[in-house]
């Protein structure tokens, strides 16, 4: 099993004494999350219909770029999305940009690919598939659209396809998107409704992809993908433009407040994003463990012991915990 941020139930069991809320810095989620609507009745007692998904497809296609609602199929979360890839896309070799979410490696080595993960971008040349993130999770790095179309063309003469997952290109990082260059043969992207939102529990994310393929995995989740309250909630999201305007100006400001302090404190800043920030510290497990002592849960990596990543604080209150926890842990 592969270790995720926000499992605030094992921070508790690890540090039984640590105060009150607990606080989660882990995950790259949204803080500040989307106002949910009223919900109707309906919502909750029928079953979507196929004009709501339609609905909702073309809420996300205005709101990420897409040329035609057709290029799109929705899912609960792009976690059953990763997990259907190597189904959707049968391959012998398979290349990830590394460091990567480790959903997609573990999900192709499972269906017996053999998988490279490699940090360069030359690798991505290679492979029946070549899958990265952009911006990258977890340091922020980040290719332009233009490097991504190139990159494809040259794959698309030998059949490749090339995935990329947008789960961050949100808000400061739109621009990176590759969605407006869909349906590019052999080019897929995913898109994550709950991270920019702050809405994750609602299980929601996109396919961007060729109709064939989209049609294909709309056929494989079946008719009712998501239920109505999150068709709801997302069409309305989706659509409000003014709320997307001024949370990436809220999160701008947030984002420099955490960069003084994390510097302020030694972090040495490794890789950003509009939602979080990575850092490296010679001691950063003993960093880690104090604030999880302070009722903090930031991310860790094992395989990469001097990291950290810390989420946005959500408020004034975990603002003042995490500077007092962070003087604590790296006084002076």
């Amino acid at each position: 099993m592969i270790r995720h941020g926000g499992q605030l139930s094992l921070l508790r069991h690890r540090f039984p004494d640590a105060p009150e809320p607990l606080i989660d810095l882990s995950t790259g989620i949204n803080p500040f999350p989307y106002p949910v609507p009223p919900i109707p009745e309906t919502a909750y007692t029928r079953l979507p219909e196929p004009v709501h998904i339609r609905a909702l497809k073309e809420a996300a296609a205005a709101a990420y770029g897409a040329r035609d609602p057709d290029l799109i199929a929705v899912a609960p979360g792009t976690q059953i999305l990763i997990s259907s890839l190597p189904r959707i896309f049968p391959a012998e070799r398979v290349v990830v940009r590394s460091p990567a979410y480790g959903e997609f490696a573990a999900a192709w080595d499972a269906a017996g690919a053999t998988v490279v993960e490699d940090a360069g971008i030359e690798a991505l040349e290679e492979g029946d598939v070549a899958i990265l993130c952009n911006p990258n999770n977890p340091d922020g790095r980040r290719l332009a659209p233009e490097t991504l179309r190139q990159l494809q063309a040259r794959r698309a003469r030998a059949g490749g396809r090339l995935i990329v997952d947008e789960a961050f290109a949100e808000f400061s990082e739109a621009e990176l998107s590759i969605v407006p260059a869909v349906p590019q043969p052999g080019m897929t992207v995913l898109r994550s409704f709950g991270k920019a939102y702050g809405l994750a529990g609602m299980r929601l994310g996109f396919l961007i992809a060729e109709p064939d393929i989209a049609r294909q995995v709309e056929e494989a989740l079946g008719p009712w993908p998501v239920s109505g309250m999150v068709i709801h909630v997302a069409v309305a999201a989706l659509g409000d433009e003014g709320w997307r305007e001024e949370m990436k100006k809220r999160l701008a400001l947030a984002s420099e407040r955490l960069d003084t302090l994390l510097s302020s404190r030694g972090l040495e800043a490794v890789g950003r994003t509009s939602l979080f920030r990575l850092v490296r510290h010679d001691d950063a497990p003993a960093i880690a463990v104090a604030l999880g002592r302070a009722g903090i849960l930031v991310r860790d990596f094992p395989e990469r012991p001097d990291w950290l990543r810390f989420g946005v604080p959500p408020d004034g209150v975990a603002w003042v915990r995490l500077e007092s926890a962070l003087a604590k842990a790296l006084p002076g």
